[in-house]
């Protein structure tokens, strides 16, 4: 993952924005190619800006013209009990893996927890699976059709039920009380972010490197811890990184950018295992997605220095 505020029963009660189905908006990106070719760019940002009323985005690359949803559809449920931590991860299938993670929190985490597993892998026997786990402290959130990465912890954010959010990559295993010190490093007001993998610009925002901290710029979201209310205030990670790629960075500054500090903490109890996504991907097609990514920061942070630890 590296190198690459209202109150929540406030929020909850607002009306929804109606939202496009797929299949309409569709359509209108269909329509907003051929006002393109046809050089009527006005025509096509109106379209562009309806698909956003109606909750999606259009990305135009040299590949065409790709549709993602900017939020999750948010299945109506029974009202969580409220914890002080929900432990996240987002599922993209290897069984395994969710297995070992599982197992490690339930094990070693000592906090009230509850552990919350997003479905975003479009694959029916892994929901099924998932669903025979559901219990009272695991809970599930099922995407279908899967939508990108950061849309997919947003989904998560929003249907947590702790006041402290860990984001966990599933690949990473517990081997102790890794939870107790990052709620503890988070008891500080000035702290937003915290986790075991700390990042630092090297004196640009165009290179970072790891960084043990404990002041850092960025932590990495293999393991990533921050107050729910901060990460609704900032409304959660870029929907527009659809691959997983420095959308950690750019939430981090996110977080960071209301005035408050990125601190890693070290000597944690976990394992990183072998990260599934970055294997999986084709290497050109993972190398051209991570610069389309990190372009995207920089458009956003990159005049920000000032953010740079130390400046």
């Amino acid at each position: 993952m590296r190198s690459r505020s209202c109150p929540r029963s406030q929020r909850r009660s607002k009306p929804r924005r109606a939202r496009a189905d797929r299949t309409e908006a569709e359509e209108l990106v269909a329509e907003r190619v051929v006002r393109r070719r046809e050089r009527d760019f006005a025509a096509a940002d109106a379209i562009r800006e309806r698909l956003r009323a109606g909750g999606w985005e259009v990305l135009d690359s040299a590949e065409g013209s790709e549709l993602q949803a900017l939020k999750a559809p948010v299945a109506p449920g029974i009202k969580p009990v409220a914890r002080a931590v929900t432990l996240l991860t987002v599922v993209h299938g290897w069984r395994p893996d969710v297995e070992r993670w599982l197992l490690s929190v339930f094990t070693y985490c000592k906090a009230d927890f509850e552990a919350l597993l997003v479905d975003n892998s479009g694959d029916a026997r892994m929901a099924g699976w998932l669903q025979s786990r559901a219990a009272e402290r695991l809970r599930l959130v099922t995407l279908d059709p899967p939508v990108g990465f950061a849309t997919a912890v947003n989904a998560g954010i929003e249907a947590a039920a702790g006041e402290v959010v860990v984001l966990f990559d599933p690949g990473v295993e517990l081997t102790g009380d890794a939870i107790t010190p990052l709620l503890e490093a988070l008891g500080d007001p000035t702290v937003v972010v915290v986790g075991p993998f700390g990042l630092r610009g090297k004196g640009t925002l165009k290179e970072f490197e790891e960084d043990a901290g404990p002041d850092v710029d960025a932590i990495e979201g293999y393991c990533m811890a921050f107050r729910r209310s901060d990460a609704e205030a900032v409304e959660g990670f870029d929907p527009k990184f659809r691959f997983y790629r420095i959308a950690d960075i750019e939430f981090s500054f996110r977080l960071r950018d209301r005035g408050g500090r990125a601190q890693a903490v070290a000597g944690l109890p976990l394992i990183k295992h072998e990260h599934r996504l970055w294997e999986a991907t084709d290497p050109k097609e993972r190398d051209r997605l991570s610069k389309r990514n990190f372009y995207r920061f920089l458009d956003r942070w990159g005049g920000r220095a000032d953010l740079l630890v130390g400046r």
